[in-house]
């Protein structure tokens, strides 16, 4: 397995970063490969066990994957398990620590995908280095949104 984390600092309040990465309505606006989302199986927003229907798109590719929220802690963490079918695919984590000028966030990715579904990956090329830079593009785009 393998692990990316980047962070940025925020001046913004915990709350207000937090109410931001907890919603599937604005994730779009902030990640380059996520589109958005939609709660299922009964689940109206986050919590600790609820469900979520994700969709993303990379290039000419596009899929959706099914998420579970593992962590629920406002205004200080916020996670959830990614599935792709029966596959694990990664652990998302938004953790949140407040500052005197506002908050640090650190959002980081734990691939959970074994060798044989990295076969069959849409959108190739180097995953952990897209991940990376996704990750730099989603802290500085929740960055200028909390911010305006």
């Amino acid at each position: 397995m393998e692990h990316i984390s980047r962070s940025i600092e925020i001046a913004a309040t915990p709350e207000l970063v937090f109410a931001l990465v907890s919603r599937l309505e604005r994730m779009g606006e902030f990640s380059p490969e996520n589109t958005g989302g939609e709660w299922v199986r009964g689940a109206t927003g986050p919590a600790v066990g609820a469900r979520f229907k994700g969709a993303n798109a990379r290039g000419s590719h596009t899929w959706t994957t099914l998420a579970t929220v593992a962590t629920y802690l406002p205004p200080t963490k916020f996670s959830f398990d990614v599935t792709a079918g029966p596959f694990k695919v990664a652990t998302w984590t938004f953790a949140i620590e407040a500052t005197h000028e506002g908050c640090r966030v650190t959002e980081s990715s734990l691939d959970r995908r074994g060798r044989f579904v990295k076969l069959f990956e849409k959108g190739g090329g180097d995953r952990m280095a897209f991940t990376a830079v996704s990750i730099e593009t989603t802290l500085a785009k929740l960055k200028a949104a909390a911010e305006a």
